[in-house]
């Protein structure tokens, strides 16, 4: 399959063969219904999918299943199954109508199910739920195997990322295939949250309104790393790089000091490098302790590297 695609779509299907694994990885998937689809990159109208018959754990990179957004099949993986007709209703409709939207991801959990059920929809209960600015809420109308379903379930959604599909599950999409995933982790985190609290038949907190917002406000891409607390900022603006002179190394005898357990050269643990011919760790003692300098690691990857305590 990887000799038949191009780079960026065998990408594509790399990321969203991983994406099925961590929806099952997390407890989201069913069996073998439900889908997660991608949009493929340079194709207009094309999308991956999952082949029916298969579970979440066994998709790979190649068994993903290439259709239109008219239901076709344009590239079969030769597993045999096909596709599930529901599952090209909901998806297809989302793909065609956001083209915003690269991923999208649709579960029947426990959790997402039981709150679908409830009449009072997600409450922003939690930092989870708080995530969100809103969700979108499509009424049930039975398996989603009738096209005329597509309008309404486009405009049920409109532009949010997630929508709960009343006494029936949850759905989520994003710009990329990860983006799609931590949205439908925060929400699938938010429902079994909400589903336990109200199980326990008590008086529940509602934090006020402003709060939720300034909560949903920091949430949004870029905000935490801009969030500094004054401390930080006076003495950020205070700090000065320090040259390392005798008069600032400690005088602490390097015995304090441990060496790292585990150390990587090329994302691979040092223990491990002995196996490699390229890869030759030695391990050196100096004034601040033990320390690790792999030899002949640029002809790996590329840079040097050494690990200290």
């Amino acid at each position: 399959m990887r000799e038949r695609v191009s780079r960026e779509e065998w990408e594509t299907r790399v990321d969203l063969a991983a994406c099925y694994r961590l929806v099952h990885h997390y407890g989201m998937d069913d069996l073998v219904y439900n889908h997660i689809s991608a949009r493929v990159p340079g194709e207009e109208g094309h999308f991956l999918i999952n082949a029916y018959g298969m579970t979440y754990d066994e998709i790979t990179a190649s068994s993903l299943v290439k259709i239109d957004t008219d239901g076709n099949m344009v590239q079969d993986s030769g597993t045999g199954y096909g596709i599930n007709h529901a599952g090209f209703v909901i998806h297809s409709a989302v793909h065609r109508a956001r083209p915003d939207v690269a991923c999208v991801i649709h579960t029947h959990t426990p959790s997402g199910m039981a709150v679908s059920a409830m009449k009072c929809g997600l409450v922003p209960l939690t930092q989870n739920a708080m995530f969100f600015s809103g969700v979108g809420y499509h009424d049930y109308e039975g398996p989603a195997v009738d096209l005329d379903e597509q309008r309404r379930l486009v405009a049920d959604l409109g532009g949010h990322v997630a929508m709960v599909l009343r006494n029936h599950g949850l759905l989520a999409v994003g710009a990329t295939i990860p983006e799609a995933f931590v949205t439908i982790y925060w929400l699938e985190r938010a429902c079994q949250a909400q589903a336990l609290a109200m199980a326990a038949k008590t008086d529940l907190i509602s934090p006020p309104r402003d709060t939720v917002a300034k909560t949903n406000e920091r949430y949004k891409p870029g905000q935490r790393r801009r969030i500094i607390a004054p401390s930080e900022r006076e003495y950020s603006t205070r700090a000065r790089p320090i040259q390392a002179t005798r008069s600032h190394v400690p005088s602490l005898s390097a015995r304090r000091y441990r060496a790292p357990s585990v150390a990587t050269c090329c994302r691979v643990p040092l223990r491990e490098l002995s196996r490699r011919s390229r890869c030759s760790p030695t391990w050196s003692t100096g004034r601040f302790g033990r320390s690790a300098r792999i030899q002949g690691c640029a002809a790996v990857c590329g840079r040097s590297w050494k690990a200290r305590p």
